[in-house]
C-alpha cells in the first residue's frame, strides 16, 4: 500500500512540475524548516504577529494563564523567548494579535465573555503600558491592521453563554489609528429584513430565539490592498460579510450556499470505520463554514479566498451535531437508509440537525454536512465563487498519506482552518494550514482561479496560525513562514 502511495506521488508530483514548467522543469517553492521552539503545552501557541521594526514575534498564549509571550527572531534559527504581557488584569482571555508600523494590536476578551471586550495598543519598542485600551463588541476573536497601517478591524463573535440565556449580538470594530483609536462598532440589525432570502441561499441562521443579528457569529477578517474594503467570515452561519472601511457600514451579506458531494470532483471519505481511506460520491450537501480569510487583487479585481473548517454549536441547553445513524432518515428520500446508516457508509458521520428536515414532519430529507474541506476563491465584488478546490484531501492523500488522519474522516476531516498569502520571486503563494492534518499545504495562485499544488510542509499539532514575512521583513533577507500550532505549543519557521 505504501509503495503505491509512493509511485502515485511521483507521478503527481512529475505532472505537476510538467503544468508549472511547461517543459517538465519545475520551480521549486523550496520551503524548508529551519528552526522550531516550544513555549509550553496546549493553548500555547495560538496567533503571532512578527514586528519587522524590532524582529519580535508576538504569540497568544493561553496554556497556563492568559500571555503574549515575546520571541527575539533576530536570527530565525535560534529564536529566544524574553518576557510576556500579562493579559489577566485586562479581561478574561487573549483571543488574537496583529501589528503595523511600530504598534501592536491585542484582542481581548471580556471576564464575562459576552460581555463587550477590549483591543489593547501598544509600541512594540515599549510594552510596559498600552497607548490605548479600546471598547469594541463582545467576544473579540480576530485583530488585523489594515494594509495602510490606518485602521484596526476586529471580529466579534458574539457567543452565548453555556445555557443560551445570553446571546450578544456579533458585530465588527473599525478603529482609526489617525484618529485617536476612534471606534465604530458595526451590527448585522439591518440585515433582518433580509433573511429569509439569505437563508434561501444557504445562510444560516438557527440559535433559539436569536435574531439575525444575535445568531451572527464573524470570525476573521481580511482586508483589501486598498485599505476600502474588508471581508468577514461569519462562520456558524455560512457567509461572509462585505464591510466599506471609509464609510463604516456593512454593505452585504454573502451566502455561500452548499457543496454537493454527490457531484464529480466532489467525492469524500465520511467514515472512520470503513478500513482506510475511500473517497467516493454520497449524499451530502455541506456547510462550507469558513474559518480563516485572506485577500488578494489581480489588476483591478478583488477575491478572497476561506478555509472551509466547519463549525458546529453545542451549548448545554443546544447541540446541533449529530451522527447519521442515529437520524430518522425519510423513506421517499432515501430509500436505502438502512445502507447509508450503516459504520462503514455514512452512519458515523457527522450533520447538523439545524437543518435538513425540508417539510417539518420530524424526518430527515436532505443531510448537511459541516465544513466543505477545501479551500475557496470567491468574487471580492459580489462573493460569486470563482474555484473550490476540490484536491485538498486528494493532494495530501497522494504526497503525504501518513499524516491523513482518517480517524477525523467522518467529522470535518483535514479541517482546513488557517489559510494566508506570500509573493516570492514574482509568484503568489497559498499557504492552507490543515489543522487535523498537523500540516501546510503550498500551492501557487496563477491567473483567475487558477492553483498548481507545490507541496506540503509537515507542522506542529494542530496548527492554528500562519504568517508569512516576505524577504523585506525578514532579519536575514528569506521568505519566511510560521506556524504556530496550539495542540502543542510549538512555533515552526520555514525559509524558502
Amino acid at each position: 500500500m505504501k509503495r503505491l502511495a509512493l509511485i502515485f506521488g511521483m507521478i503527481f508530483t512529475l505532472a505537476s512540475c510538467m503544468e508549472r514548467g511547461g517543459k517538465g522543469i519545475p520551480f521549486q517553492s523550496n520551503f524548508t524548516q529551519v528552526s522550531s521552539i516550544d513555549i509550553g503545552g496546549e493553548a500555547a501557541a495560538e496567533i503571532t504577529a512578527h514586528d519587522p521594526e524590532t524582529q519580535q514575534l508576538f504569540v497568544v498564549n493561553n496554556s497556563l494563564s492568559s500571555t503574549v509571550d515575546i520571541i527575539d527572531f533576530s536570527d530565525p534559527q535560534n529564536m529566544l523567548p524574553t518576557g510576556f504581557i500579562d493579559i489577566t488584569s485586562y479581561g478574561g482571555g487573549v483571543n488574537s494579535v496583529a501589528v503595523k508600523n511600530g504598534l501592536l494590536a491585542i484582542a481581548v476578551e471580556a471576564f464575562t465573555k459576552t460581555d463587550n471586550g477590549s483591543v489593547l495598543v501598544f509600541e512594540t519598542s515599549n510594552l510596559e503600558t498600552p497607548l490605548a485600551i479600546i471598547p469594541v463588541g463582545a467576544l473579540p476573536d480576530m485583530v488585523t491592521f489594515s494594509p495602510n497601517g490606518r485602521y484596526i478591524m476586529t471580529a466579534n463573535e458574539g457567543e452565548p453563554n453555556d445555557d443560551y440565556s445570553i446571546d450578544p449580538e456579533g458585530s465588527i470594530s473599525i478603529i482609526d489609528v489617525e484618529m485617536g483609536f476612534d471606534v465604530t462598532t458595526l451590527g448585522f440589525e439591518s440585515f433582518e429584513g433580509q433573511k429569509e432570502a439569505l437563508m434561501a441561499g444557504g445562510y444560516r441562521v438557527f440559535g433559539p430565539n436569536a435574531s439575525l443579528a444575535q445568531d451572527t457569529e464573524p470570525e476573521y477578517v481580511a482586508i483589501d490592498s486598498k485599505s476600502e474594503t474588508a471581508w468577514v467570515t461569519l462562520q456558524e452561519n455560512n457567509g461572509i460579510a462585505k464591510v466599506d472601511i471609509k464609510r463604516k457600514i456593512i454593505t452585504d451579506i454573502f451566502p455561500m450556499g452548499l457543496k454537493d458531494h454527490t457531484k464529480n470532483g466532489n467525492e469524500m471519505d465520511p467514515s472512520d470505520r470503513d478500513g482506510g481511506v475511500n473517497l467516493q460520491n454520497w449524499p451530502i450537501y455541506a456547510y462550507y463554514l469558513p474559518d480563516a480569510i485572506v485577500s488578494y487583487s489581480l489588476g483591478s479585481a478583488e477575491f478572497y479566498i476561506t478555509a472551509n473548517e466547519g463549525d458546529t454549536r453545542e451549548y448545554e441547553t443546544y447541540e446541533e451535531e449529530s451522527r447519521v445513524k442515529d437520524l430518522d432518515l425519510d423513506p421517499d428520500a432515501f430509500p436505502n437508509a438502512d445502507f447509508l446508516q450503516e459504520d462503514e457508509n455514512l452512519g458515523r458521520y457527522t450533520v447538523t440537525t439545524a437543518s435538513g428536515d425540508l417539510d417539518g414532519d420530524g424526518d430527515f430529507d436532505v443531510l448537511h454536512g459541516i465544513g466543505g474541506r477545501s479551500f475557496t476563491i470567491w468574487n471580492g465584488n459580489n462573493g460569486t465563487k470563482v474555484n473550490d478546490y476540490k484536491n485538498l484531501e486528494k493532494d495530501l492523500l497522494a504526497t503525504n498519506p501518513s499524516l491523513y488522519d482518517d480517524g477525523r474522516s467522518d467529522n470535518k476531516g483535514v479541517e482546513p482552518e488557517a489559510v494566508e498569502i506570500g509573493i516570492v520571486n514574482g509568484r503568489t503563494y497559498l499557504f492552507v494550514g490543515m489543522e487535523r492534518a498537523d500540516a501546510v499545504a503550498v500551492y501557487e495562485l496563477r491567473g483567475i482561479g487558477g492553483v498548481t499544488y507545490v507541496q506540503i510542509l509537515e507542522t506542529g499539532d494542530a496548527p492554528e496560525g500562519v504568517l508569512f514575512i516576505p524577504s523585506e521583513e525578514s532579519p536575514n533577507g528569506k521568505a519566511t513562514l510560521l506556524v504556530s500550532s496550539e495542540g502543542d505549543g510549538v512555533i515552526r519557521v520555514y525559509q524558502n
